[in-house]
């Protein structure tokens, strides 16, 4: 079922799917279609109208879980309706049946930023990444099941414990001896254990073109997290972060999109991915912000234009503050749901 909020306009329609608190990607998107003088309507999906996303955009809609038998088909309704050549996944709920059913948007003409589904196991399995990045000659922390961790008689600690299905910093812990080891085990579900990381934690955010092209790498030092995503974040022009961010991509085959890495630069210069994350993060606004224009990017290419695209086009130190808005609802309530 959707939820008509108003009117869309537009030529066509770009539709973020659970658009929840996405409010900065969804204005950049909107910012570069005024700047290409685009005639865009702005679509989402959430499954609450609670949602300040969902309330800035043209037109919202309510839909399923995206576990439900019939997600894909609200979506192919709305994309069908509303004219959309443009999807845009803002979190990972969807990620994996958006790319098993990405041929269906397709012929209907829209293009969907997901990658394809076996580079979105890789991503969110975090035994399949660690394999990957091993194979690949990547470096990263090493990484083990609860079993083999306990079964160990020297480990060193601290260690790092988290869901290998894990996502947004959910179910994390740090342990620091055998006892704890134990009891964290138990309690953090579907649990692997990595060595602990020591070092500056960055994020990249990595733009491939249609033509499934690294163009740009943007990375970002994490300076403070709050539930998960970044809420103080700097650029840091990092060549060498850069370089292994690109090749690591290139590697996997992931895109179209931003696709989001996490890693340590460590002190003897080096550099170990922790995650890869096929979509947009959190803190892209800043990338954007910085002049790495991600949104005008996709839009451009879109529409057939070309993308005038740097590697390394953007401002370096720049710096991001976040903080919360508001949205305000007069009697939401009296909304009513459409077929």
């Amino acid at each position: 079922m959707a939820k008509s909020r108003s009117k869309a306009t537009g030529s066509f329609g770009i539709l973020f799917t659970c658009i929840g608190r996405r409010v900065s990607l969804l204005n950049g998107f909107r910012t570069a279609a005024r700047q290409l003088k685009l005639s865009a309507a702005f679509l989402g999906t959430d499954t609450t109208e609670l949602s300040s996303a969902l309330q800035l955009c043209d037109r919202g809609f309510l839909v399923k879980p995206t576990t439900h038998r019939g997600y894909i088909e609200e979506l192919l309704r709305i994309v069908k309706t509303n004219r959309v050549k443009l999807l845009v996944p803002t979190v990972d709920l969807d990620l994996k049946v958006l790319a098993k059913n990405k041929p269906k948007f397709v012929r209907l003409g829209c293009k969907v930023l997901v990658s394809t589904p076996g580079v979105v196991d890789i991503c969110q399995d975090k035994r399949k990444t660690y394999r990957f990045l091993c194979r690949n000659g990547f470096d990263t922390p090493v990484t083990m099941s609860a079993r083999t961790a306990l079964s160990k008689k020297n480990l060193r600690w601290p260690c790092f414990l988290k869901p290998w299905d894990g996502y947004a910093s959910r179910g994390n812990a740090v342990v620091r001896n055998r006892r704890e080891l134990k009891f964290f085990t138990r309690k953090v579900p579907n649990c692997i254990v990595q060595e602990f990381m020591e070092g500056t934690e960055h994020t990249c955010d990595v733009y491939v073109d249609f033509g499934m092209k690294v163009r740009c790498v943007v990375p970002r030092k994490r300076i403070e997290v709050r539930a998960g995503e970044v809420s103080k974040s700097r650029i840091v022009k990092n060549r060498d972060i850069m370089r292994e961010a690109g090749r690591l991509v290139e590697a996997l085959g992931a895109g179209p999109g931003v696709i989001t890495l996490q890693l340590f630069s460590v002190d003897d210069g080096g550099v170990k991915f922790i995650e890869i994350n096929p979509r947009f993060g959190g803190g892209v606004p800043l990338s954007i912000k910085a002049g790495a224009n991600f949104p005008k990017w996709i839009l451009q290419e879109l529409t057939g234009k070309k993308a005038s695209v740097r590697f390394d086009g953007f401002k370096d130190n720049l710096v991001m503050l976040r903080y919360d808005g508001e949205v305000w609802l007069e009697n939401p309530q009296r909304e009513k749901t459409q077929k």
